[in-house]
């Protein structure tokens, strides 16, 4: 990816209803004081006084500096305490209790192994496909870890040979001069989400080819989910372009072509006429690129993002939750985004997306040059630390290559480098290790940490260990989900996960909403600071960067929200039909004036998330009980 793409020059627009990212606080030596936000006040609304960035600058008008942030004061560490339960706060989120019976009895088991809650959730669905959506809808917290990561990692790597009956369309090279009409021969005709893979990256689990309809499949749960997205809208596919994987191709019950990959050219004339025939068949559907491999993801993003309505997750999404993760974090630690000096393990499609947000931010933010908020991001690949010196690198590095001595080992660049931040993408299991993880902790009263990779055997650390060797110090965020450390102090410490299930939803949505032309990267950086600001002090205290998941579609609509704005703003989409324009009268943008209507965008974004149909009272919902307790 060029440099160029990396620094657009499209308008930000600053959601009306951001909370808190960065308040307004004067630097003080000695005064050390709470960052931020009240606590949810009504359905994540915030007073205009602490809104991030505002001093000095307008909705449509981007600030080039933000107010420098105090740590919170936090004893021991992160705090004795419990997170909270974030739906007894935020309005309008029916819980699993109220539509589906007690939570106590939730998931003691449909199976002895977690494969085995994934395939009876994938039978509910095609059986009882509206006791299916209550569940997911109303108990999203508890059953992604089986709809998604970390259980459709080995799902997809079992696919062929789980007799998974496919939800989603596969298109082959056998297809090619037939794609238009196979698309048409769908059976759901009104798609607006798509999520499309070729396999050949399946987290980290390398070239699983048409087994990756999993990943497709799970993704798209997620539109439902968390964002509203109707799912007769929902669109999961699979390119099947064969695989590299010869185990696979030799496995008598693989479903996908037995051949090799095709030359480049061959690939490309193949995702050309996929592309083409998308904006014949449905000229406003959102695509979702998910795990193609590294030289394709940022090639088929650098050729289709300014055609199409599209984004790359694996780059993107992942850039955005990373980014909204270490702002949340520097609520926590103090100081600002161009103070801080990343270090990243992994140079692939995550490291760069995230470096090239959180650079991009630093520029747009914060007033630094497009190089000098690159200088502070560093990468660490297989071979050692990316330099300029280097002649080996790919054309994505390049941009995070500096004139710095090259090393060879990560304890080395952490003791080089001396980084705030440390963040794992290499799915590299223990790559940060008891001698990195003390190196970060002796540089910085507060190490950033955030092992990203998944699933959960692939985090470079624990969060048991990450507490452990900082002494409870390290603010974390990882990939996969780990349960809460109590450490010997007795302290509890809670372990937020960075998912990107926090953004993709809720942008993708946004985006069908306005008929986005095309998704910029200033849509990433619109969602990470309107989630950014989320969590309260006291969830903040426990280590929690973010909100719970269980309060995901309040949130969700605050960042679709926030995005519809921008997009609206800067003339990538359309006013949702029905929807209030902004008109300058109160905090929120909206005319103050009561016969102009509801405007505000937040409830907007609510009332346009499809709901599943009530279960009807007696025997389904006790059948539908009976359900939950076997999960």
């Amino acid at each position: 990816m060029s440099s160029s793409t990396f620094f657009k020059t499209a308008m930000l627009v600053r959601p009306p209803n951001l909370l808190c990212v960065l308040p307004r606080f004067r630097r003080h030596p000695t005064v050390v004081r709470q960052a931020i936000c009240s606590p949810f006040e009504s359905d994540l609304s915030v007073k205009a006084g602490d809104r991030a960035f505002a001093a000095g600058g307008s909705a449509a008008a981007p600030l080039t500096q933000s107010a420098v942030l105090q740590p919170l004061e936090i004893a021991n560490g992160m705090g004795n305490c419990v997170a909270r339960d974030s739906a007894a706060v935020l309005p309008n989120l029916q819980t699993a209790g109220d539509a589906l019976g007690n939570e106590d009895t939730f998931l003691p088991a449909a199976g002895p192994r977690p494969i085995d809650k994934y395939m009876h959730l994938r039978e509910l669905r095609e059986t009882q496909p509206a006791q299916y959506h209550q569940l997911m809808v109303h108990s999203t917290e508890k059953v992604m870890p089986f709809i998604y990561t970390p259980t459709v990692g080995q799902a997809c790597q079992e696919y062929h040979s789980l007799h998974i009956k496919t939800r989603g369309l596969y298109l082959s090279l056998e297809d090619r001069g037939n794609i238009l009409n196979k698309l048409r021969s769908w059976p759901q005709q009104n798609v607006r989400v798509i999520v499309v893979t070729d396999g050949e990256r399946i987290l980290g689990l390398g070239d699983l080819g048409a087994n990756g309809m999993g990943i497709s499949e799970g993704k798209i749960e997620l539109y439902t989910a968390a964002a509203g997205v109707d799912p007769s809208m929902c669109l999961p596919i699979a390119l099947d372009v064969g695989t590299n994987n010869a185990a696979l191709r030799d496995d008598p019950d693989y479903r996908g072509l037995r051949q090799p990959r095709p030359s480049e050219a061959e690939y490309d004339a193949f995702v050309e006429e996929f592309m083409s025939a998308l904006k014949v068949w449905q000229p406003h559907v959102m695509l979702q690129f998910e795990d193609f491999g590294n030289h394709n993801a940022f090639r088929l993003l650098e050729r289709y993002q300014h055609s199409h309505c599209c984004f790359n997750d694996d780059i993107q999404g992942t850039a955005s939750i990373t980014l909204a993760a270490v702002l949340a974090a520097l609520r926590v630690r103090g100081g600002r985004l161009s103070e801080q000096r990343i270090l990243f393990l992994g140079a692939g499609e995550a490291a760069t997306g995230i470096a090239t947000l959180i650079s991009y931010c630093m520029h747009r933010r914060e007033g630094l040059s497009e190089e000098d908020a690159r200088r502070r991001c560093h990468l660490f690949d297989s071979k050692g630390l990316v330099v300029a010196s280097r002649k080996d690198l790919q054309h994505h590095k390049k941009p995070f290559a500096h004139d710095t001595p090259f090393v060879g080992s990560l304890l080395e660049a952490v003791r080089t480098l001396k980084p705030t931040a440390l963040i794992g993408v290499s799915a590299v299991p223990g790559a940060f290790n008891e001698e990195v993880v003390e190196a970060m902790a002796s540089l910085n009263e507060r190490p950033i940490i955030f092992p990203l990779s998944n699933p959960t055997d692939l985090a470079e650390c624990t969060f048991e260990q990450a507490v452990s060797w900082t002494d409870g110090r390290v603010v974390f965020a990882s990939g996969s989900p780990f349960d809460p450390v109590t450490d010997s102090r007795g302290i509890v410490h809670q372990a937020p996960q960075a998912n990107n299930a926090y953004i993709f939803p809720a942008v993708g949505h946004a985006a069908v909403l306005t008929k986005a032309k095309t998704i910029p990267l200033a849509v990433f950086l619109v969602a990470a600071e309107q989630l950014a600001a989320m969590a309260s002090p006291q969830e903040l205290q426990c280590g929690s960067l973010f909100p719970s998941f269980s309060a995901i579609r309040s949130i969700s609509s605050a960042i679709m929200a926030a995005v519809v704005q921008h997009l609206v703003a800067s003339g990538q989409g359309s006013l949702p039909e029905g929807w209030g324009m902004p008109m300058g009268g109160d905090d929120e943008g909206c005319s103050t004036d009561p016969d102009e209507g509801a405007c505000d965008w937040r409830h907007m974004a609510r009332a346009a998330m499809w709901n599943p149909p009530p279960l009807p009272l007696g025997g389904a919902a006790a059948e539908q009980a009976a359900v939950v307790s076997r999960l």
